[in-house]
């Protein structure tokens, strides 16, 4: 059994091996220099949390890693996704206005932040959890599975039940 100051070590030693091929690997499937770096971060956050899992006979640490990169950028793709359809679907909703000085956008910010926030405030609290940490703390709904302790369905259940909700009570009349 190993100490967890030898694990720190040879986690180091994975690292600096690592590191490198696995950004390049994130930077080049994402074509971003920071999304990147996220990713890159994210795989060793998630090899560390998970090396009692690593089964050197199943195969090398480079697999390994590799596996873990393709999964978090699988991820970084998912959000971005997300983020695009949801400014794309706030742009073809949203009255078209142009205001031309930064307060003016800065107000209907607000505003909108401020209706977003009175219609989740309406929802069950478990939703509004689930959905915030959806969309504000951008996670995945299995991180959000094992960062609440519920079961993966339930979490898909309660995000698509509140979206439905939330899109009924801010766009009546719109049928999906």
């Amino acid at each position: 059994m190993t100490t967890t100051a030898e694990s720190s070590v040879a986690f180091e030693e994975l690292y600096d091996e690592w590191a490198s091929l696995v950004h390049l690997a994130a930077r080049r499937a994402l074509g971003d220099e920071f999304e990147a770096q996220d990713v890159t971060q994210q795989v060793f956050v998630a090899a560390w949390r998970g090396r009692s899992g690593y089964r050197p006979e199943r195969g090398n640490a480079r697999s390994w890693l590799l596996g873990i990169t393709r999964h978090k950028i699988a991820d970084a793709l998912a959000a971005r996704t997300r983020r695009a359809k949801l400014v794309d679907a706030a742009a073809h909703r949203a009255p078209q206005v142009f205001v031309p000085s930064a307060d003016g956008l800065l107000a209907q910010q607000a505003v909108d932040r401020i209706v977003i926030q009175s219609e989740l405030a309406r929802l069950s609290a478990v939703q509004r959890d689930v959905l915030r940490l959806a969309f504000y703390s951008d996670l995945t709904q299995v991180q959000i599975a094992e960062r609440t302790g519920l079961p993966l369905g339930t979490v898909k259940s309660h995000v698509r039940r509140g979206l439905h909700v939330l899109r009924d009570n801010l766009e009546p009349g719109i049928q999906c």
